[in-house]
């Protein structure tokens, strides 16, 4: 008897539509004896009645989608208390959380990658009551995956991020923040807040140093005292994005299980893509929290 596995897909994610490859994704799952049930993602109840539906017979999920559509099932996940593993073909913009996995930008070597897996326990950051896979995040260019519009980002793929966000610089001002984490605390003027549990935004390896199942999430900074140090330390950071090594001075890195922090103004959060809570945050490492599919060679 063939295992079932429950496909969820977001037939808008990515330049080249997931529906395009059903049949040599069910031609692989098949020739492994599991059996793809199809859901359409639709942000609605019927979501987690799909997932209310799964129960032993099932062999793991496997998502299609952007970082966005990641988050939004996993946070169903969670809330369902659904226990199977997950994973994830890169079929988004950007594919972060599937970059941070090793997975193969190729669909059908990553259906490959995941049918001849290993299993393995992530970190999952949560920020108040809300998961983040890979990254929370504020300031400038942060929330440029909410203000870029889909047909953009399917037409233009990652350079629309950042067309879309140089409409930010003219009106943007530099937020203060306080944070205290059990790693270290920061209070002081800040351009850019991230909190990594992945290493890449917008496919840019800014946490180069940061991984996925430490039980640690690595806070970033970017002071903002004044624009010339702002500069000075931007360019900085471009050649330790290739070395990767320590970060620049002026980016403050510090690495935590959990921390609080507020901020002097009502700045716009972003969680992998989506819109976030407002501050004051509290954010925690869930050490191992999610069951996925990695590559054999990459577990």
């Amino acid at each position: 008897m063939l295992r079932k596995v429950l496909f969820l897909y977001n037939p808008s994610s990515g330049e080249n539509p997931i529906t395009g490859h059903f049949d040599r994704i069910i031609r692989l799952y098949q020739a492994h004896g599991l059996h793809l049930l199809f859901h359409r993602i639709s942000f609605d109840e019927t979501d987690a009645d799909a997932l209310d539906a799964v129960d032993d017979s099932f062999a793991h999920l496997l998502l299609a989608g952007g970082d966005g559509s990641i988050n939004y099932v996993v946070n169903l996940i969670k809330q369902r208390g659904v226990e199977l593993p997950v994973a994830v073909l890169p079929a988004g913009t950007a594919n972060d959380f599937a970059t941070l996995l090793g997975m193969p930008a190729d669909l059908e070597e990553a259906c490959r990658a995941i049918l001849e897996g290993e299993l393995h326990a992530m970190d999952l950051g949560r920020v108040n009551d809300r998961y983040f896979v890979n990254v929370f995040s504020c300031g400038l260019f942060t929330d440029v995956s909410q203000k870029t519009p889909t047909a953009w980002k399917n037409n233009l793929g990652k350079i629309a991020y950042y067309l879309n966000g140089l409409g930010d610089l003219p009106r943007f001002r530099r937020m203060e923040l306080d944070i205290a984490s059990d790693g270290g605390d920061f209070r002081g003027n800040a351009i850019i807040f991230f909190v990594f549990n992945g290493r890449t935004a917008g496919t840019l390896p800014l946490a180069y140093l940061s991984e996925g199942d430490d039980g640690l999430l690595d806070i970033l900074v970017l002071k903002g005292d004044t624009p010339l140090d702002t500069l000075h330390t931007a360019i900085g950071y471009l050649p330790r994005l290739i070395h990767r090594r320590r970060y620049p001075e002026g980016i403050v890195h510090i690495r935590c299980s959990r921390l609080h922090a507020t901020c002097d103004r009502d700045e716009h959060t972003d969680v992998d893509g989506q819109p976030g809570p407002p501050f004051p945050i509290d954010i925690v490492c869930e050490h191992r929290a999610l069951q996925v599919i990695l590559p054999a060679k990459r577990a």
